[in-house]
């Protein structure tokens, strides 16, 4: 399957802008099942200075100056991407929860040390014992760990509510689990941070997801969105994705953009500026399916 994906990021501000600093996480990754196989960047104005690099997950970061006085920016990148359909373990055939948990425990074998960096709080996500306690009824034990994460995610798609006026991204996930109340964002920060309560690994995913229009009626352009779901580890199988937000495995609508411990670590924009008064941000995204 190809898409093509527009993703707009619009910024205006009450009074000019004397210099901003940008960092951008948009080029959707490589992974064995899919494959970039276009990208571009667009700005107006233009920066002034313009560098890319790999971060420590291997996510390309896109930074960016402007150091003229502006009072609006935007940012476009556009992306062709194929996927292959993801060939997903059969959750019973997966080793038990607590197996995979007593792997990450000191000593760590060399081998699991990637693995290993995900199972620590990170600077959104903190170990707390009320986490633990809505981990458990999934993780009963000599549950196959796959299997007990398909019930984490059935359990957040069925308790809570999706509400995007419910939450801003600085909500703390103790407000999420006490309001039972979302997004995508905080499901995913809610899945990972069970997992790691239970001692194991669990990553963040952002990326997009294609929409299915109401049968009958046409495709609309602009009203597809950034998403976010998380990834577990499973030995011998490597990492597993899954979307609590729709209660499913990944499939050929969600292409991957970067993952890393939280959304502090894939913000798909972030910066600084100096001057700006008040800001909105804008943001669409269409992803256009083009077949095989």
């Amino acid at each position: 399957m190809n898409y093509r994906i527009t993703h707009r990021t619009t910024y205006s501000y009450s009074a000019p802008v004397a210099v901003s600093h940008h960092a951008a996480r948009l080029r959707p990754r490589d992974t064995e099942t899919q494959r970039c196989k276009e990208f571009t960047l667009s700005f107006d104005p233009e920066p002034d200075l313009f560098t890319e690099h790999k971060d420590s997950f291997g996510n390309q970061v896109s930074c960016f100056s402007i150091q003229k006085l502006h009072a609006r920016f935007e940012v476009i990148s556009r992306s062709l991407v194929a996927l292959a359909p993801v060939l997903q373990p059969d959750p019973a055939q997966t080793p038990p929860w607590e197996d995979v948990a007593a792997l990450f425990r000191d000593p760590v074998p060399i081998d699991l040390l990637d693995p290993c960096q995900f199972v620590f709080r990170s600077p959104l996500l903190v170990h707390e014992m009320p986490l633990r306690d809505f981990a458990l009824p999934s993780f009963k034990p000599g549950r196959p760990i796959l299997a007990a994460a398909a019930d984490l995610c059935s359990r957040i798609h069925r308790e809570f509510v999706f509400d995007p006026k419910a939450t801003t991204i600085s909500t703390p996930l103790a407000e999420v689990l006490e309001k039972k109340r979302g997004v995508c964002q905080d499901f995913a920060h809610l899945a990972i941070a069970s997992m790691r309560a239970m001692g194991l690994p669990a990553r963040y995913i952002s990326g997009y997801l294609r929409t299915h229009p109401p049968e009958g009626k046409p495709r609309l352009v602009g009203v597809d969105a950034s998403h976010a779901w998380a990834s577990c580890f499973v030995p011998r199988f490597g990492w597993v994705d899954f979307d609590p937000t729709n209660d499913c495995f990944t499939s050929l609508d969600h292409i991957t953009v970067a993952y890393g411990r939280d959304f502090s670590d894939v913000s798909p924009v972030r910066g600084i500026i100096t001057g700006g008064g008040h800001h909105t941000v804008g943001v669409g995204v269409d992803v256009e399916p083009l077949g095989a």
